[in-house]
Protein backbone atom coordinates (compact mmCIF):
# COMPACT_ATOMS: atom_id res chain seq x y z
CA UNK A 1 0.00 0.00 0.00
CA UNK A 2 1.32 3.40 -0.95
CA UNK A 3 -0.10 6.32 0.96
CA UNK A 4 0.51 9.88 -0.17
CA UNK A 5 -0.43 12.94 1.81
CA UNK A 6 -2.09 15.77 -0.05
CA UNK A 7 -0.40 19.15 -0.34
CA UNK A 8 -2.06 20.65 2.74
CA UNK A 9 -1.34 17.64 4.93
CA UNK A 10 2.31 17.55 3.90
CA UNK A 11 2.69 21.31 4.48
CA UNK A 12 1.04 20.95 7.89
CA UNK A 13 3.74 18.45 8.86
CA UNK A 14 6.52 20.67 7.56
CA UNK A 15 5.09 23.66 9.46
CA UNK A 16 5.08 21.71 12.72
CA UNK A 17 8.62 20.50 12.03
CA UNK A 18 9.89 24.03 11.48
CA UNK A 19 8.05 25.41 14.49
CA UNK A 20 9.17 22.69 16.89
CA UNK A 21 12.71 22.76 15.52
CA UNK A 22 12.98 26.44 16.38
CA UNK A 23 11.27 26.19 19.77
CA UNK A 24 14.10 24.69 21.84
CA UNK A 25 12.11 21.54 22.54
CA UNK A 26 14.96 19.58 24.22
CA UNK A 27 15.18 22.21 26.95
CA UNK A 28 11.41 21.99 27.50
CA UNK A 29 11.67 18.20 27.77
CA UNK A 30 14.42 18.41 30.39
CA UNK A 31 12.45 20.98 32.39
CA UNK A 32 9.31 18.81 32.19
CA UNK A 33 11.26 15.82 33.50
CA UNK A 34 12.42 17.95 36.44
CA UNK A 35 8.84 18.93 37.30
CA UNK A 36 8.81 22.37 35.68
CA UNK A 37 5.95 22.32 33.18
CA UNK A 38 6.23 26.02 32.25
CA UNK A 39 8.36 25.66 29.10
CA UNK A 40 6.34 22.63 28.04
CA UNK A 41 3.04 24.48 28.40
CA UNK A 42 4.45 27.36 26.37
CA UNK A 43 5.24 24.81 23.68
CA UNK A 44 1.69 23.44 23.89
CA UNK A 45 0.35 26.96 23.42
CA UNK A 46 2.32 27.32 20.20
CA UNK A 47 1.10 23.92 19.02
CA UNK A 48 -2.47 24.94 19.79
CA UNK A 49 -2.09 27.91 17.45
CA UNK A 50 -1.48 25.45 14.61
CA UNK A 51 -4.69 23.60 15.47
CA UNK A 52 -3.07 20.35 16.62
CA UNK A 53 -5.34 19.78 19.60
CA UNK A 54 -8.47 20.91 17.76
CA UNK A 55 -7.99 18.00 15.32
CA UNK A 56 -9.35 15.54 17.90
CA UNK A 57 -12.29 17.72 18.96
CA UNK A 58 -15.60 17.69 17.03
CA UNK A 59 -16.64 20.88 15.27
CA UNK A 60 -19.72 21.33 17.50
CA UNK A 61 -17.32 21.77 20.42
CA UNK A 62 -15.11 24.37 18.71
CA UNK A 63 -12.76 21.80 17.20
CA UNK A 64 -11.77 20.87 13.66
CA UNK A 65 -12.20 17.12 13.76
CA UNK A 66 -11.97 14.38 14.24
CA UNK A 67 -9.34 14.24 11.46
CA UNK A 68 -7.30 11.03 11.91
CA UNK A 69 -4.91 11.53 8.97
CA UNK A 70 -4.00 15.04 10.10
CA UNK A 71 -3.66 13.74 13.66
CA UNK A 72 -1.22 11.09 12.42
CA UNK A 73 0.81 13.74 10.59
CA UNK A 74 0.90 15.90 13.73
CA UNK A 75 1.78 13.13 16.16
CA UNK A 76 4.64 11.85 14.00
CA UNK A 77 6.10 15.36 14.31
CA UNK A 78 5.43 15.46 18.07
CA UNK A 79 7.41 12.23 18.31
CA UNK A 80 10.20 13.49 16.08
CA UNK A 81 10.61 16.48 18.40
CA UNK A 82 9.98 14.61 21.69
CA UNK A 83 7.24 17.03 22.75
CA UNK A 84 6.56 16.48 26.47
CA UNK A 85 3.20 16.10 28.17
CA UNK A 86 0.09 13.96 27.84
CA UNK A 87 -0.31 14.66 24.13
CA UNK A 88 -1.82 11.27 23.34
CA UNK A 89 -3.96 11.21 26.45
CA UNK A 90 -5.40 14.68 25.79
CA UNK A 91 -6.57 13.66 22.31
CA UNK A 92 -7.95 10.36 23.64
CA UNK A 93 -9.74 12.24 26.42
CA UNK A 94 -11.32 14.47 23.77
CA UNK A 95 -12.60 11.40 21.94
CA UNK A 96 -13.95 10.00 25.19
CA UNK A 97 -15.66 13.21 26.30
CA UNK A 98 -17.24 13.71 22.89
CA UNK A 99 -19.14 10.45 23.20
CA UNK A 100 -20.24 10.59 26.82
CA UNK A 101 -23.98 11.14 27.46
CA UNK A 102 -24.89 14.80 26.91
CA UNK A 103 -26.26 15.11 30.41
CA UNK A 104 -22.84 14.87 31.99
CA UNK A 105 -21.91 18.36 30.81
CA UNK A 106 -18.24 17.36 30.77
CA UNK A 107 -17.95 17.71 27.01
CA UNK A 108 -19.19 21.31 27.06
CA UNK A 109 -16.79 22.18 29.84
CA UNK A 110 -13.59 20.53 28.61
CA UNK A 111 -13.69 20.05 24.83
CA UNK A 112 -13.45 23.74 23.87
CA UNK A 113 -10.56 24.10 26.30
CA UNK A 114 -8.77 21.10 24.78
CA UNK A 115 -9.31 22.46 21.26
CA UNK A 116 -7.82 25.82 22.18
CA UNK A 117 -4.84 24.29 23.98
CA UNK A 118 -5.97 25.79 27.28
CA UNK A 119 -6.42 22.39 28.93
CA UNK A 120 -4.07 19.43 29.25
CA UNK A 121 -6.06 16.34 30.13
CA UNK A 122 -4.65 13.00 31.16
CA UNK A 123 -6.44 9.68 30.93
CA UNK A 124 -6.00 6.52 32.97
CA UNK A 125 -7.71 3.35 31.93
CA UNK A 126 -7.68 0.09 33.79
CA UNK A 127 -7.34 -1.54 30.38
CA UNK A 128 -4.00 0.19 29.83
CA UNK A 129 -2.54 0.27 33.33
CA UNK A 130 -3.07 2.11 36.62
CA UNK A 131 -1.13 5.26 35.81
CA UNK A 132 -2.15 8.69 34.64
CA UNK A 133 0.61 10.36 32.64
CA UNK A 134 1.67 13.83 33.82
CA UNK A 135 -1.22 14.12 36.26
CA UNK A 136 0.72 16.80 38.15
CA UNK A 137 0.70 19.10 35.13
CA UNK A 138 -2.71 18.18 33.73
CA UNK A 139 -5.77 20.38 34.26
CA UNK A 140 -7.98 17.29 34.56
CA UNK A 141 -7.47 13.56 34.87
CA UNK A 142 -10.13 11.21 33.58
CA UNK A 143 -10.19 7.69 34.98
CA UNK A 144 -11.98 4.68 33.55
CA UNK A 145 -12.97 1.98 36.02
CA UNK A 146 -14.90 -0.74 34.22
CA UNK A 147 -17.89 1.00 32.63
CA UNK A 148 -17.58 4.11 34.82
CA UNK A 149 -15.74 7.31 33.90
CA UNK A 150 -14.75 9.64 36.69
CA UNK A 151 -12.88 12.91 37.10
CA UNK A 152 -10.05 12.27 39.55
CA UNK A 153 -9.84 14.45 42.65
CA UNK A 154 -6.08 14.11 43.00
CA UNK A 155 -3.18 11.75 42.60
CA UNK A 156 -0.55 9.87 44.56
CA UNK A 157 3.22 10.46 44.52
CA UNK A 158 5.38 10.43 41.41
CA UNK A 159 6.27 6.89 40.33
CA UNK A 160 9.53 5.85 38.71
CA UNK A 161 9.47 5.79 34.91
CA UNK A 162 11.90 4.62 32.25
CA UNK A 163 11.49 8.06 30.71
CA UNK A 164 11.73 10.91 33.27
CA UNK A 165 9.68 13.11 30.94
CA UNK A 166 6.81 10.61 31.21
CA UNK A 167 5.72 11.39 34.75
CA UNK A 168 3.49 8.68 36.19
CA UNK A 169 0.94 9.00 38.96
CA UNK A 170 -1.89 6.87 40.31
CA UNK A 171 -5.09 8.99 40.28
CA UNK A 172 -7.26 9.02 43.38
CA UNK A 173 -10.98 9.52 44.13
CA UNK A 174 -13.24 11.83 42.22
CA UNK A 175 -16.69 12.35 40.81
CA UNK A 176 -18.30 9.78 38.46
CA UNK A 177 -19.18 11.52 35.18
CA UNK A 178 -20.87 8.63 33.40
CA UNK A 179 -21.53 4.95 33.79
CA UNK A 180 -22.91 2.16 31.63
CA UNK A 181 -22.65 0.77 28.08
CA UNK A 182 -22.36 4.18 26.40
CA UNK A 183 -19.45 5.12 28.65
CA UNK A 184 -17.78 1.75 28.01
CA UNK A 185 -18.17 2.14 24.25
CA UNK A 186 -16.76 5.67 24.39
CA UNK A 187 -13.76 4.40 26.34
CA UNK A 188 -13.13 1.64 23.80
CA UNK A 189 -12.98 4.16 20.96
CA UNK A 190 -10.79 6.50 23.00
CA UNK A 191 -8.43 3.62 23.80
CA UNK A 192 -8.11 2.74 20.13
CA UNK A 193 -7.33 6.38 19.32
CA UNK A 194 -4.68 6.43 22.06
CA UNK A 195 -3.05 3.32 20.54
CA UNK A 196 -3.17 4.88 17.07
CA UNK A 197 -1.59 8.17 18.17
CA UNK A 198 1.04 6.34 20.22
CA UNK A 199 1.96 4.47 17.04
CA UNK A 200 2.37 7.80 15.24
CA UNK A 201 4.47 9.16 18.08
CA UNK A 202 6.63 6.01 18.02
CA UNK A 203 7.22 6.39 14.30
CA UNK A 204 8.37 9.96 14.85
CA UNK A 205 10.71 8.92 17.65
CA UNK A 206 12.21 6.19 15.48
CA UNK A 207 12.72 8.53 12.52
CA UNK A 208 14.53 11.06 14.67
CA UNK A 209 16.75 8.41 16.26
CA UNK A 210 17.69 7.18 12.81
CA UNK A 211 18.34 10.70 11.50
CA UNK A 212 20.61 11.56 14.40
CA UNK A 213 22.47 8.27 14.10
CA UNK A 214 23.05 8.62 10.36
CA UNK A 215 24.42 12.11 11.00
CA UNK A 216 26.71 10.82 13.76
CA UNK A 217 28.20 7.90 11.82
CA UNK A 218 28.93 10.28 8.95
CA UNK A 219 31.08 12.40 11.27
CA UNK A 220 32.69 9.89 13.63
CA UNK A 221 35.94 8.51 12.15
CA UNK A 222 37.95 5.39 12.81
CA UNK A 223 40.98 4.13 10.86
CA UNK A 224 40.87 7.35 8.90
CA UNK A 225 37.33 6.97 7.54
CA UNK A 226 33.80 7.74 8.72
CA UNK A 227 32.33 4.75 10.56
CA UNK A 228 29.25 5.08 8.41
CA UNK A 229 31.25 3.64 5.52
CA UNK A 230 31.58 0.27 7.29
CA UNK A 231 29.30 -2.38 5.83
CA UNK A 232 28.11 -3.60 9.23
CA UNK A 233 27.03 -0.07 10.18
CA UNK A 234 25.19 0.36 6.88
CA UNK A 235 23.32 -2.91 7.42
CA UNK A 236 22.26 -1.91 10.95
CA UNK A 237 20.92 1.42 9.75
CA UNK A 238 19.22 -0.15 6.75
CA UNK A 239 17.39 -2.60 9.03
CA UNK A 240 16.16 0.30 11.16
CA UNK A 241 15.03 2.24 8.09
CA UNK A 242 13.15 -0.73 6.62
CA UNK A 243 11.24 -1.24 9.88
CA UNK A 244 10.18 2.40 10.01
CA UNK A 245 9.20 2.56 6.36
CA UNK A 246 7.11 -0.60 6.71
CA UNK A 247 5.31 0.94 9.69
CA UNK A 248 4.45 4.19 7.90
CA UNK A 249 1.80 2.82 5.46
CA UNK A 250 0.26 0.74 8.24
CA UNK A 251 -0.16 3.89 10.31
CA UNK A 252 -1.80 5.90 7.56
CA UNK A 253 -3.87 2.92 6.48
CA UNK A 254 -5.24 2.74 10.01
CA UNK A 255 -5.96 6.48 9.86
CA UNK A 256 -8.37 5.88 7.00
CA UNK A 257 -10.48 3.33 8.87
CA UNK A 258 -9.65 3.55 12.60
CA UNK A 259 -10.33 -0.18 12.57
CA UNK A 260 -9.11 -1.85 15.76
CA UNK A 261 -7.10 -4.56 14.02
CA UNK A 262 -5.44 -2.09 11.66
CA UNK A 263 -4.54 0.09 14.61
CA UNK A 264 -3.04 -2.93 16.36
CA UNK A 265 -0.93 -3.68 13.27
CA UNK A 266 0.28 -0.09 13.09
CA UNK A 267 1.00 0.04 16.82
CA UNK A 268 2.95 -3.21 16.69
CA UNK A 269 5.00 -2.24 13.62
CA UNK A 270 5.76 1.33 14.70
CA UNK A 271 6.58 0.41 18.28
CA UNK A 272 8.94 -2.38 17.29
CA UNK A 273 10.56 -0.26 14.56
CA UNK A 274 11.21 2.62 16.95
CA UNK A 275 12.67 0.25 19.53
CA UNK A 276 14.92 -1.28 16.86
CA UNK A 277 16.05 2.21 15.82
CA UNK A 278 16.80 3.02 19.47
CA UNK A 279 18.96 -0.07 19.88
CA UNK A 280 20.85 0.75 16.69
CA UNK A 281 21.31 4.36 17.80
CA UNK A 282 22.62 3.33 21.19
CA UNK A 283 25.12 0.85 19.74
CA UNK A 284 26.37 3.06 16.93
CA UNK A 285 26.87 6.06 19.19
CA UNK A 286 29.12 3.89 21.37
CA UNK A 287 29.68 4.93 24.99
CA UNK A 288 28.48 8.48 24.37
CA UNK A 289 25.01 7.09 23.65
CA UNK A 290 24.53 6.31 27.33
CA UNK A 291 25.08 9.86 28.52
CA UNK A 292 22.21 11.98 29.83
CA UNK A 293 23.85 15.15 28.51
CA UNK A 294 23.44 14.06 24.91
CA UNK A 295 20.05 15.06 23.49
CA UNK A 296 19.85 11.62 21.90
CA UNK A 297 18.88 10.28 25.34
CA UNK A 298 15.58 12.20 25.18
CA UNK A 299 14.47 9.95 22.30
CA UNK A 300 16.23 6.79 23.47
CA UNK A 301 14.22 6.84 26.67
CA UNK A 302 10.92 7.15 24.85
CA UNK A 303 11.15 4.23 22.47
CA UNK A 304 10.52 1.44 24.97
CA UNK A 305 7.71 3.09 27.00
CA UNK A 306 5.90 4.08 23.82
CA UNK A 307 6.23 0.56 22.46
CA UNK A 308 4.33 -0.73 25.50
CA UNK A 309 1.93 2.14 26.20
CA UNK A 310 -1.70 1.66 25.11
CA UNK A 311 -1.02 -1.87 23.86
CA UNK A 312 2.08 -4.03 24.28
CA UNK A 313 3.43 -6.00 21.31
CA UNK A 314 1.91 -9.19 22.76
CA UNK A 315 -1.52 -7.56 23.09
CA UNK A 316 -1.32 -6.23 19.54
CA UNK A 317 -0.44 -9.68 18.21
CA UNK A 318 -3.30 -11.23 20.18
CA UNK A 319 -5.70 -8.79 18.60
CA UNK A 320 -4.35 -9.53 15.14
CA UNK A 321 -4.27 -13.31 15.42
CA UNK A 322 -7.48 -14.73 16.90
CA UNK A 323 -5.87 -18.18 17.12
CA UNK A 324 -3.34 -16.74 19.53
CA UNK A 325 -5.96 -15.53 21.94
CA UNK A 326 -8.73 -13.80 20.01
CA UNK A 327 -9.59 -10.13 19.84
CA UNK A 328 -8.18 -8.90 23.12
CA UNK A 329 -8.64 -5.64 24.97
CA UNK A 330 -5.61 -3.48 25.65
CA UNK A 331 -4.77 -4.46 29.16
CA UNK A 332 -2.04 -4.59 31.76
CA UNK A 333 0.45 -2.59 29.73
CA UNK A 334 3.11 -0.47 31.34
CA UNK A 335 2.68 3.23 30.75
CA UNK A 336 6.21 3.89 31.91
Amino acid sequence: MRFLLDTEQAEFGRTLDRMLGAAGTPAAVRAWAAGDSGPGRALWARLAETGVFALAVPEEHEGLGPLPVELAVAYVELGRHAVPGPVVETAAAAALLAELPEGTGAAKEWLPRIASGDALVSLASGAAGPYALDADAADAVLVADGDAIRLAAGHGPLRESADPARRLFVPEGGEVLARGPQAAAALARATDLAAFLTAAQSLGVGLELLRRTVEYVGQRRQFGVAIGTFQAVKHRLADALVGLEFARPLLFGAALTLDGEEIAAAKLAAGEAAYRAARAALQLHGAVGYTEELDLSLWLRKALPLRDAWGTPAQCRARLVPAAGGPAPWRESSAG
